[in-house]
């Protein structure tokens, strides 16, 4: 925002000296990604910046470690890459194996938790719910708890009641993972139900609607954005969480955070920085949506002018 023209000299130094900060701030946050994203093109195997790299040198940047993504874990990487190879890469590759059961890990917790927090979130938003204060604190506080005290739990949790033996496969960490999503969903959804006429539902059901079709074709449409949000919050958190998994997941349910605790622990290799570098993007797009989804939300709400 420009400073007015009336604004005294204190006024423009403290504007400007804001404006250093905040981007200070910002660039000590984003440090991180600006120094991982090129090392994972680096053409050596270190983590450290080389003279090619210092001199943009075309030959000191390479695909290798991306491409090591591919085939890692495989039974014979170096064949022709056809159909064959492609199955080979498909079936053993260790980083596709663990991104395929980051995906369903993911998916099926995020549905779990979007469904049981925008429940919760709905009964919460109701005035004459008792105890509303005390119920919400319950439901966030895997989110305020220390993840390593929630791993734990679980651990001795699933051991007294042998998960292990029901013959789900990821059943114990989807529902650990709904569990650490479902406070993202009750806080998006929750804020979006922030002003919500309630006339409306009653209006719904004065002339014949059921609940059913009073939430489908009333309360859905306008808290669909915070429910996305809060699905997209809880897949981040599934796709990204490893202590968990660590403490509960079996030897066949290697995640890609895992994968990459794995690795730095048995096989330091730039391939884990590629993998942070994939992330990252994944991230930015997630976030994006998540912005958008927010403004639809306020235009929605005549929050904002459309």
């Amino acid at each position: 925002m420009a400073l007015p023209k009336h604004a005294s000299t204190l006024e423009r130094v403290w504007h400007y000296t804001y404006l250093v900060i905040c981007a200070l701030i910002f660039l000590f946050l984003i440090a991180p990604i600006l120094v991982v994203i090129p090392l994972s093109f680096n053409a050596e195997p270190y983590f450290t910046f080389t003279e090619k790299m210092l001199k943009l040198d075309p030959t000191g940047y390479s695909t290798r470690w991306y491409d090591l993504l591919l085939t890692f874990g495989m039974q014979a990487p170096e064949a022709p890459r056809d159909s064959s190879w492609w199955s080979d890469a498909w079936s053993n590759a260790a980083w596709l194996q663990a991104t395929k059961n980051s995906i369903i890990i993911g998916f099926f917790s995020t549905i779990l938790a979007t469904t049981l927090g925008t429940i919760a979130a709905l009964g919460l938003s109701r005035p004459e719910m008792p105890g509303r204060r005390v119920i919400m604190a319950i439901l966030i506080s895997p989110m305020i708890v220390p993840i390593i005290i929630v791993a734990t739990g679980l651990f001795f949790f699933y051991s007294a009641i042998s998960i292990q033996d029901w013959g789900i496969p990821y059943l114990g960490v989807i529902l650990a993972h709904a569990t650490l999503g479902i406070p993202f969903v009750i806080i998006t959804v929750t804020a979006t139900l922030v002003g919500f006429d309630h006339s409306l539902t009653r209006a719904a059901a004065s002339m014949g609607a059921g609940p059913a079709m009073t939430f489908f074709r009333i309360q859905m449409p306008l808290i669909l954005p915070g429910v996305i949000s809060g699905a997209l919050f809880a897949f981040v958190t599934s796709f990204d969480e490893v202590v968990v998994v660590l403490f509960v997941g079996g030897l066949d349910e290697q995640t890609i955070p895992r994968q990459m605790w794995n690795g730095i622990r048995e096989q330091i290799s730039p391939a884990i920085l590629s993998v942070a570098t994939i992330l990252v993007l994944i991230s930015i797009a997630l976030l994006t949506t998540v912005e958008l989804l927010r403004r639809r939300s306020e235009r929605l709400r005549g929050v904002t002018p459309r």
